[in-house]
């Protein structure tokens, strides 16, 4: 597995703040791979180190093949770091236009219309940016990062601002990227159901170092209990014991699959009735929040 990004206990300190503190993390080549974390946990910090916005205290990375800076690995590069700014006085055709050519590329009036059609601006695209939503300078954003069509591209709450719609679409144009056009999509978001939706791998920081790393499917498996509704309830718990909690009319059982049929059977056999019997899995925010806390300090706010 490639990797497009590699660190290797990276650190940037200020002060006796650890902003990032000996992170080391491979984000492999393809597919949308999330950076998650409570305010303050550094993921910021990290995108501005791989982007050489910032220099890091000690410690390295490598982003697609080459040191932090590269001139080369840059250029593969797109990005997105928080919600972005531009001349007022301007359209977004115009800053568009503008920002590609600043990227050394040639005016190309077809593919500005076709990334504003994308990001969902088509019917703002001769409009001033100065009337512009939050959600609207994102998609803005969006379309700037991938203007250079970019082998990486590093999305900082591309979603901020957006109503259920735009975030819906948003996702599609995140997997569209990654599925059909062989992006690289790191991104980063608050808003965990989307992060579950959208992302084939995550990676989860705390107080500037990685606490869970994993594919979603796998972490989210990793609570999976099998829930039945079944009649009498009383007889049910009888047989499951301390293996079954009740969670209103029906029983969640922590199982593994495998022992699922003889349990089944179990139930039938002492005259329980199973209406159904399914499998669910703990969400991407309740591994989120059993790594993480949710009690954030002052010092570390200041750190992201």
């Amino acid at each position: 597995m490639t990797a497009v990004i590699e660190t290797r206990a990276l650190t940037k300190s200020y002060g006796s703040v650890h902003a990032l503190d000996g992170l080391t993390l491979s984000i492999p080549r393809g597919g949308v791979y999330g950076v998650l974390g409570p305010n303050g946990a550094g993921k910021s910090t990290l995108f501005r180190t791989l982007l050489g916005l910032i220099r890091p205290t000690s410690g390295e990375a490598l982003v697609m093949g080459g040191k932090i800076g590269d001139v080369a690995a840059s250029r593969r590069m797109g990005s997105m770091i928080e919600t972005p700014r531009f001349p007022p006085y301007m359209t977004a055709r115009q800053v568009l236009t503008w920002l590609s050519q600043a990227h050394g590329l040639k005016a190309d009036t077809a593919k500005v219309s076709r990334w504003l059609e994308r990001v969902g601006l088509t019917e703002a695209a001769d409009r001033k940016v100065r009337g512009f939503s939050v959600g609207m300078l994102q998609r803005l954003g969006v379309a700037i990062a991938l203007i250079t069509e970019p082998e990486l591209v590093i999305l900082d709450e591309p979603t901020s601002g957006m109503d259920p719609p735009g975030i819906q679409e948003m996702r599609a144009l995140i997997r569209s990227l990654a599925d059909r056009e062989g992006i690289t999509v790191i991104l980063a978001s608050h808003q965990l159901l989307e992060v579950q939706r959208v992302c084939d791998r995550v990676a989860i920081m705390n107080k500037g170092r990685l606490v869970r790393e994993g594919a979603v499917s796998e972490l989210t498996a990793s609570g999976e209990r099998l829930r039945l509704n079944v009649s009498p309830l009383a007889s049910a718990m009888g047989v499951l014991g301390d293996r079954g909690v009740l969670e209103g009319e029906a029983i969640v059982a922590a199982v593994k699959r495998g022992e699922a049929p003889a349990l089944i059977r179990a139930l039938v056999e002492k005259g329980v009735d199973v209406t159904e019997a399914r499998w669910v899995g703990a969400d991407l925010e309740s591994v989120f929040m059993s790594e993480t806390g949710s009690i954030q300090t002052a010092e570390s706010i200041h750190a992201d």
